[in-house]
């Protein structure tokens, strides 16, 4: 299990108690200096109240789940995420380093990057658009769908109990038509914040196709691991320069096949091995070659991985990785753990609705999409440091075979932590013996509860 070590700010008591609540108050509290104090009290009720709400997520749910008693009022959390004085990106840049040093064994970091679409209705959302969608979208059916298309940065970790990794988002921007700033260009500034604020970490990068040109922009300390086009121009190397030779030299060598083509004609060079697929070992066969793909990266070469599977059942993956020392196994394996960052877009829109707050104008709607993605690596935080890969769920007759927790499971244990703490917070003597709170002031968590928490944050 490992160990919580989440120091207290300045000024805040540190306590003795390390049972999860305590966990939880001193991670909100770790970024309670990054707002104001009045601000800092709405942000530990509104991400509280995110964790606990039973419902929709729209503001004024949360806000009746976390203060019931109205101990600030309901437009103030609009406020604070519509126009508060605060910096998503201080949240970001304080998070991905505790994520790192919590959860993060290697100085070589596995990065996802991928965009989702957050949908949302009403023409006057700030930011939003008509984007394809890409769950409804199929072959040559492109379907268009209302929303915020968010691109997002997540680290990969390995969980201690193995398995499938999970993806915790890092950084988030909004991308938005007209902006002047492509896909390509919000995922390398995304990068470029991280590697600044981990300055002794290198990365790997794994991309879909889509973002696969990335490989030929100058990403600091960074290699990608991606899909190659089908009908990608590939060359040999540039061949050395003949002593007394005359002219410019050579850039690129003699034309090579598709990588489509170079699969088909491969004969020899062809190995087995096992790779990690969403945490099993399945049997493929690999062929590795390096190469140069002039029209993205023309100064140094790519490995191109081609990954088939021999019964075939699935098609051919056709791969490439810009670091030519990472073995092809683990090139497919990488790529492969890329399916991490989907789960978490689907736990986030799911488990988390970070698509049903009811925020319109100015910052509010990019701002509560981010808190999502936030929380949800703030929960995995948490969840992992108290419980580590001790089972936290009950023994279903019907799921004997359940070995490792979803994030359903690490929300639920949050949830009848806060709740068991809250339950009889306002009740005295008269609480009811098979624990069901009589009346609105026994609602969970209590205001009294909360504000307790705020103060300890600020």
């Amino acid at each position: 299990m490992l160990t919580l070590c989440f120091a207290s700010p300045a000024g805040t008591p540190s306590g003795t108690d390390d049972s999860p609540v305590v966990a939880w108050e001193r991670l909100l509290g770790r970024f309670a200096d990054l707002f104001t104090r009045p601000s800092s009290g709405l942000f530990c009720t509104l991400i509280t109240g995110w964790a606990l709400c039973p419902g929709r997520r729209t503001v004024t749910r949360m806000v009746d789940v976390a203060d019931p008693d109205g101990v600030h009022a309901h437009d103030a959390y609009h406020r604070f995420l519509r126009e508060g004085k605060w910096d998503m990106t201080q949240l970001w840049c304080r998070l991905a380093p505790l994520l790192v040093s919590q959860l993060g064994s290697t100085l070589r970091l596995v990065l996802d990057l991928d965009d989702t679409l957050f949908h949302k209705a009403g023409r006057k959302v700030n930011g939003a658009g008509s984007f394809r969608d890409p769950i409804r979208s199929r072959g040559q059916r492109t379907v268009f769908a209302h929303g915020l298309n968010l691109v997002v940065l997540t680290l990969r970790i390995q969980p201690p109990w193995g398995g499938e990794p999970i993806g915790l988002p890092i950084n988030m921007r909004r991308y938005r038509k007209r902006d002047g700033r492509s896909l390509l260009d919000l995922g390398q500034e995304m990068i470029e914040e991280v590697a600044g604020w981990l300055p002794d970490h290198s990365f790997i990068l794994g991309c879909d196709g889509a973002y696969s040109s990335l490989a030929g922009r100058d990403l600091p300390r960074t290699h990608i691991v991606s899909r190659i086009q089908c009908n990608a121009a590939l060359y040999e190397p540039a061949p050395p320069r003949r002593p007394g030779q005359r002219g410019r030299p050579r850039k690129k060598g003699a034309r090579l096949g598709t990588p489509v083509e170079l699969a088909t004609q491969a004969v020899d060079g062809w190995t087995m091995a096992d790779i990690e697929v969403r945490g099993e070992q399945v049997e493929r066969a690999l062929w590795a070659r390096p190469l140069l793909w002039y029209a993205v990266r023309p100064l140094q070469q790519i490995m191109l991985v081609v990954v088939a599977d021999p019964g075939q059942r699935e098609h051919d993956d056709l791969l490439f990785c810009t670091d030519l020392t990472i073995p092809p196994e683990l090139v497919a394996s990488l790529y492969a753990g890329r399916w991490s960052i989907e789960d978490t877009f689907r736990n986030t829109k799911q488990l988390l609705g970070g698509e049903q707050p009811q925020t319109w104008k100015a910052q509010g709607p990019e701002r509560a999409a981010a808190l999502s993605f936030w929380t949800y690596s703030a929960i995995w935080l948490w969840y992992l440091a108290c419980h580590g890969d001790r089972p936290t769920w009950r023994r279903r007759p019907w799921y004997p075979a359940k070995r490792t927790p979803s994030f359903a499971d690490a929300l639920a244990v949050l949830r009848r932590a806060l709740w068991c703490m809250n339950r009889f917070a306002s009740s005295g003597e008269m609480a009811d013996p098979c624990g069901l709170p009589r009346s609105r002031a026994t609602r969970l968590p209590s205001s009294r509860c909360i504000g307790a928490s705020s103060q300890r944050c600020t």
